[in-house]
């Protein structure tokens, strides 16, 4: 038969039940996603413990704000809060963190709405018979633990939180640990270069009275041998600096660093330290990271749980069923479909979460053993640096210089030579540098400890610079 000829009967309207169905899905998936992405917690954590400002760059229009308040920064000497202020606004690989927040509330939203219900249609042709089969199906077992799943991602949504609030933090311990370890670098390369110039100053006068003959080749080797050492330790110094300019610049974001005016030398050390009695007990009420640990145990225990409700039914689907054709009058029902667990009963599902409930069980326990530990030796390195670094500043910096003026006294009145003046010259330089090294890890322990009152520190190890003045300091010439 001629399908042209065929005479069709137009398509039924939907029935009065499928379009209230339709209308009760739309008006309860309206969960939308909030104007800043939840953005401002993290940006209330970071005044709250850092007294500085962090922004998101979502577009472009807000950028050259943000590079007027950088540009005014950088246009005068930088200090520390400056320096951690600029890489809260300008480092890229925070920006970049700042995403994950986006993906993890449209992730919470997304848990939050209805799941989209499924239309298929289909067309049957049998001989000069045309028959329409239409079918709304729904994903029943997502709807009936849609409560659940929105209650695990909101979790999941504000652990995400934490840790970006974790990364500010740790963004503003690094900056602030490569500012103090900069400007430390500056000033030991300023000493060194005083050192350089005594050492060439007695090398030059050794050779000149070699020449006349008035000193050893060993006395002159040996002032050279200085001079060597001398240059090899600036030359060092120097690398010390770049690489110490360079990573603050990069922690910065800044594309170069030209533009950082460092001062010359660093802050004075306080007149004294704060005692903190009960540092245990603040860190395990303030710490991120137990935060962190908790919220992600508390969303596995909702996981395990609903884990095990679903164990059996892997696809359970309801759907509205509305079938025709020209000959036979309309077919309406609805129809259950569902896996039946003949070879996977969910042992593995459920044993993969309660494996993964009892791991952050372990980690969690870890982390607050970790926790007490990290903050009892950060409160301790800071008290022992800050008095290694008073003994050398107001002890042994003093007496250097003292037996430098009586050493100038002796030299004026021809007791001494000018050898003996040059090389208490290098000894008290060798004490100023070691003061400057134990100023700067006193610096960075006091970083080291405020970030472990908030959460994992990043331990600054002691330089083989730290300790090795000491024995410059003792040896003298």
């Amino acid at each position: 038969m001629d399908i042209e000829k065929t005479v069709m009967r137009p398509c039924p309207r939907p029935p009065r039940s499928l379009a209230v169905l339709t209308a009760a899905l739309l008006l309860g998936g309206c969960a939308s996603l909030s104007p800043d992405g939840g953005f401002e917690a993290i940006q209330s954590a970071a005044r709250s413990h850092l007294q500085k400002d962090v922004v998101w760059s979502r577009d472009e229009a807000a950028r050259p704000h943000i590079q007027s308040r950088i540009d005014a920064l950088l246009a005068q000497p930088l200090s520390a809060d400056a320096a951690v202020q600029i890489a809260l606004l300008n480092n890229p690989g925070l920006q970049a963190a700042f995403n994950t927040l986006g993906i993890a509330e449209a992730d919470r939203v997304a848990a939050q709405r209805l799941p989209n219900p499924g239309i298929s249609i289909g067309r049957l042709t049998r001989g000069s018979e045309v028959e329409w089969e239409r079918s709304l199906h729904l994903n029943l077992a997502r709807l009936l633990t849609l409560p659940l799943r929105a209650e695990i991602e909101q979790r999941l949504f504000e652990q995400t939180r934490h840790t970006l609030v974790l990364d500010v933090l740790r963004l503003a311990a690094d900056t602030r640990r490569a500012y103090y370890t900069a400007v430390a670098a500056t000033q030991t390369a300023q000493y060194r270069q005083q050192a350089l110039d005594a050492a060439d100053a007695g090398a030059e006068l050794a050779r000149r009275m070699a020449q006349v003959g008035n000193w050893s080749r060993l006395k002159q080797a040996r002032e050279q041998s200085f001079y060597a050492d001398a240059a090899l330790a600036m030359a060092r110094s120097e690398q010390v600096r770049l690489q110490a300019r360079e990573r603050l610049t990069r922690l910065m974001g800044l594309p170069n660093a030209d533009p950082l005016q460092l001062p010359l030398r660093l802050p004075d050390l306080p007149a004294a330290l704060p005692e903190l009695p009960d540092v245990e007990q603040q860190a395990m009420a303030s710490r991120l990271d137990l935060q962190m640990a908790r919220l992600q145990t508390e969303a596995l225990a909702k996981n395990l749980g609903l884990t095990r409700r679903t164990r059996f039914i892997n696809v359970l689907e309801l759907g509205v069923v509305n079938n025709g054709s020209n000959e036979e009058s309309q077919q309406r029902g609805y129809e259950v479909s569902f896996e039946l667990p003949l070879f996977d009963w969910g042992q593995t599902r459920v044993m993969a979460a309660e494996s993964r409930y009892r791991q952050a069980l372990e980690r969690a326990r870890e982390s607050a053993i970790n926790a007490r530990s990290e903050v009892r030796e950060a409160y301790a390195m800071q008290h022992s640096q800050y008095a290694v670094a008073r003994h050398l500043r107001d002890e042994v910096v003093p007496l250097k210089k003292r037996i430098s003026d009586e050493n100038l006294l002796r030299y004026n009145g021809m007791l001494i030579g000018v050898f003996e003046l040059l090389a208490d010259a290098r000894a008290q330089i060798a004490a100023v540098t070691a003061a400057i090294d134990a100023q700067r890890d006193f610096w960075l322990a006091e970083a080291d400890l405020q970030m472990a009152l908030l959460g994992t520190p990043g331990k600054t190890a002691l330089t083989p610079a730290s300790s090795a003045p000491a024995a410059a300091v003792a040896g003298g010439h």
